[in-house]
C-alpha cells in the first residue's frame, strides 16, 4: 500500500513583488546569489565546487517545492484557462508538421526507403511508452517545468542541470530547424527551388545557406505567443482544424494515385536503415512535451491531460504511419525530394495543382509547430530560471498577459541566430540525440519514483533499485551499442536481452512499491518504463557518430557552464542565502521550519569563508 503523503498549500498566485516593474535590467536581477556578489566571493564560491557538486548532486526537490516556492519566484501566476480541448489541438499543432512534411522525404530518401512507414511506427512506440511516463508525472506535478521539474524531484539538481541544458538546446534547435523548412515550403507554393528564397554565401557546407524568412517567422510566432495563451490557442485551433482537412486531402488523393511496385524494393538499406531512419523522424514526435509544460495554466490538470496528451498522440501516430505509406507509393524513394516531398510528389504525377495545397498546409502545419513551441519552450525556460540554473530575470511571468515575456525572447532570439546560418540535416540528428536522451531519463525518474520515497523506502530497497535499474540501463545500451556495431549478428542479444529481461523483472519482485499514483498512472509499471529505456536508448544508437560528437562537443560546454555558474547559483538559493526562502529538499529532516531558516544563511556564509580560507 503507497504511503499516505501530507498535502501542501499550493501556489496562490499572488504577487510577491507588486512595486517593482517587469522590465529590470540590473545586475541583481541577473545574479541575485551571493556567490556574485563580487570577484573575491565568486573566487571562493569557485574554491568550493567539489563541496558544492557534492551537495548538489545529494540533493532533490520534493512536489510540494515545485508548486509553491518554485512558482512564486515568477511574482505572477501563469492563468489557468486551458481545457483538455486546447491541449488536444495543442498536440496537433505541436508535432504535425515539423516531422511529417519535413523529415519523411529526407529519411526515406536516404536511409529506410519505403520502409519509412516502419520507421514511424518504431519510433511512434516508443513515443507512446513516454507518453505515459510524463501524463503520470504532469498529473502528479502540474507546473511549467515539464521533464525539469520531475527529474529535479525524481534524480536530483544534477540530472536536472543535464535536462535543463538538453531542453534549452531542443527548444532552440527545434524551432530554427522547422523555420528553416518553412521557408522550403514557401519557395515550393511559388514554384521555386527550396534553397530559392535563402541568401548564398562562401561559409561552410551546412551553413553557406542564409534564411532571413525563418528569423521573421520565429520573431512572429514568438509575438503571438507573448501575447496570450488563451489567445494562442484559439489561432492553433483554426490553423490546425484547417491543417487537418489538407491531410485527409493527401491521404486520399495520394491513395488515388499510389502503385504497390514503388514498394519494391521495401527496405533498400536494410533493417538498420529503417531504425535510422527511426531515430530521425523521432523529432517528429517530440513536441508532445510541450503540452505537459502547459499543466501550470491546464483548468483540471488530473482530468485534461491525460485527455490531451494521450488523445493527440494515438491518433498522430496513425496519420504519420499512414501519410508515410502515402508518400512511399506515389513515386519510387530514390525519386523522392529531400526537402518539400510531398508537393513535388504530387507534381510528379500529374497533380501540379495540388502541390499548392499540400505546401500551404506544410506551412500551416510548421507554423503551429513554431506558436505551440513558442509557448510551451518558454514554459520550461521559466521553470529552468526559476531553480536559478538560467539567470532569474527569466522566470517572470508579466502581470498582464499572464505570459513569460523574458523567456519567450531568450529562446526566440537564439533560435533565430542558429535558423538564419544552419541546415536542417545538421540540427535533426542532433535535436534527436537530445530528444531520446531526455525521454530515458523520464522512464527512469518514474521508476524512481514509484520505488523510492525519502524516509520509507529502506537503504537495501534502495541499493537493489539502483543496482538493478543500472542492469536495464547497462542491458539496453549494450543491445543499442551491439546493434550499432554488428547488426547482423545475434549471439550477443542471447546475453544482453534477458539481462534487460532480469533487471526488470527484479525490480517487480525484490522491490516493493513505495508510492502509487494519486490520479492517473502508467499501467504496467516496471515494465513499460523498461521497455521504453531501452526503446530510447535503441534509437539513439541507431544515429550515426557525427550526431554523437555534436552532442558530446554541446554537452561538455554546458557542464562547464555548469560548473562556472549553475552550480554556484543553485546551491546558494537551496541553502537559502537568497530568495528569502528555504528550498524543503535541503532541510527536509529538519525538526522546525523556523530553525532551518535560520540556519540557512549561517551555513552558505560558512561555507563561503571556509573556501576563501583556502585561495
Amino acid at each position: 500500500m503507497a504511503p499516505v503523503e501530507t498535502p501542501e498549500k499550493p501556489y496562490d498566485g499572488k504577487p510577491a513583488a507588486e512595486a517593482r516593474s517587469y522590465w529590470r535590467w540590473q545586475k541583481e536581477d541577473f545574479f541575485p546569489e551571493p556567490s556574485f556578489a563580487s570577484w573575491a566571493a565568486y573566487r571562493a564560491a569557485l574554491a568550493a565546487t567539489p563541496a558544492r557538486f557534492r551537495d548538489r548532486f545529494a540533493g532533490r526537490s520534493t512536489d510540494a517545492d515545485e508548486l509553491g516556492a518554485l512558482r512564486r519566484r515568477s511574482e505572477n501566476e501563469m492563468r489557468r484557462c486551458l481545457t483538455w480541448w486546447d491541449l488536444t489541438w495543442f498536440g496537433f499543432g505541436s508535432v504535425i508538421g515539423a516531422g511529417i512534411f519535413v523529415l519523411t522525404g529526407q529519411e526515406a530518401h536516404d536511409h529506410a526507403g519505403p520502409a519509412i512507414v516502419l520507421s514511424y511506427v518504431a519510433s511512434g512506440l516508443s513515443a507512446m511508452l513516454s507518453v505515459f511516463c510524463y501524463t503520470e508525472f504532469a498529473v502528479e506535478i502540474p507546473v511549467a517545468g515539464g521533464s525539469f521539474a520531475y527529474l529535479r524531484v525524481e534524480l536530483g539538481d544534477v540530472a536536472a542541470f543535464i535536462a535543463a541544458a538538453n531542453l534549452i538546446l531542443e527548444s532552440i534547435i527545434g524551432t530554427a530547424a522547422v523555420a528553416r523548412s518553412w521557408t522550403s515550403y514557401l519557395a515550393s507554393l511559388i514554384n521555386k527551388p527550396a534553397s530559392a528564397l535563402r541568401i548564398q554565401t562562401s561559409l561552410a557546407e551546412g551553413y553557406n545557406e542564409l534564411d532571413p524568412i525563418a528569423v521573421v517567422v520565429i520573431a512572429v510566432t514568438a509575438t503571438l505567443a507573448i501575447l496570450s495563451a488563451k489567445g494562442t490557442s484559439r489561432v492553433n485551433w483554426v490553423a490546425s482544424a484547417v491543417h487537418v482537412l489538407v491531410i485527409a486531402f493527401v491521404i486520399v488523393a495520394g491513395f488515388l494515385h499510389a502503385k504497390t511496385s514503388n514498394l519494391t524494393p521495401f527496405m533498400p538499406h536494410g533493417v538498420p536503415g529503417v531504425f535510422r531512419a527511426a531515430a530521425i523522424v523521432y523529432f517528429a514526435y517530440g513536441g508532445f512535451d510541450n503540452i505537459a509544460t502547459m499543466a501550470e495554466e491546464t483548468k483540471n490538470p488530473s482530468r485534461d491531460i491525460p485527455l490531451g496528451l494521450l488523445g493527440s498522440m494515438s491518433v498522430i501516430t496513425a496519420i504519420y504511419c499512414v501519410m508515410a505509406l502515402v508518400l512511399s507509393m506515389m513515386q519510387p524513394y530514390t525519386a523522392i525530394d529531400r526537402n518539400a516531398a510531398y508537393s513535388v510528389a504530387f507534381s510528379n504525377v500529374g497533380m501540379r495543382w495540388a502541390q499548392y495545397v499540400v505546401a500551404l498546409g506544410a506551412l500551416k502545419g510548421m507554423t503551429t509547430v513554431l506558436l505551440v513551441g513558442a509557448l510551451g519552450q518558454a514554459r520550461y525556460t521559466t521553470h529552468i530560471a526559476r531553480s536559478h540554473i538560467i539567470p532569474p530575470v527569466f522566470a517572470l511571468v508579466h502581470p498582464r498577459t499572464g505570459t513569460p515575456v523574458h523567456a519567450t525572447v531568450l529562446i526566440a532570439v537564439a533560435s533565430a541566430c542558429i535558423g538564419l546560418f544552419s541546415s536542417l540535416d545538421v540540427l535533426s540528428s542532433l535535436l534527436s540525440v537530445s530528444t531520446l536522451f531526455i525521454f530515458m531519463m523520464m522512464a527512469t525518474a518514474l521508476l524512481v519514483r514509484r520505488y523510492y520515497v525519502r524516509g520509507v523506502t529502506s537503504r537495501t530497497h534502495a541499493t537493489r533499485l539502483v543496482v538493478l535499474l543500472a542492469v536495464v540501463i547497462g542491458s539496453s545500451a549494450g543491445i543499442a551499442a551491439y546493434w550499432g556495431a554488428a547488426p547482423e549478428r545475434w549471439v550477443g542479444y542471447t546475453v544482453l536481452v534477458p539481462a534487460w529481461a532480469a533487471g526488470t523483472l527484479g525490480i517487480q519482485i525484490l522491490v516493493p512499491a513505495a508510492r502509487a499514483p494519486k490520479v492517473w498512472g502508467v499501467p504496467l509499471v516496471p515494465w513499460l518504463p523498461s521497455l521504453s529505456i531501452a526503446t530510447n536508448l535503441f534509437l539513439m544508437g541507431s544515429l550515426g557518430t557525427q550526431a554523437f560528437v555534436r552532442f558530446g562537443v554541446c554537452t561538455a560546454i554546458m557542464l562547464l557552464y555548469y560548473v562556472l555558474v549553475g552550480l554556484h547559483a543553485t546551491y546558494d538559493v537551496a541553502h537559502g542565502a537568497c530568495c528569502g526562502d528555504v528550498d524543503e529538499e535541503v532541510y527536509a529532516d529538519a525538526a522546525h521550519v523556523e530553525d532551518a531558516k535560520a540556519a540557512a544563511p549561517v551555513a552558505a556564509t560558512a561555507d563561503v569563508e571556509r573556501a576563501g580560507a583556502k585561495i
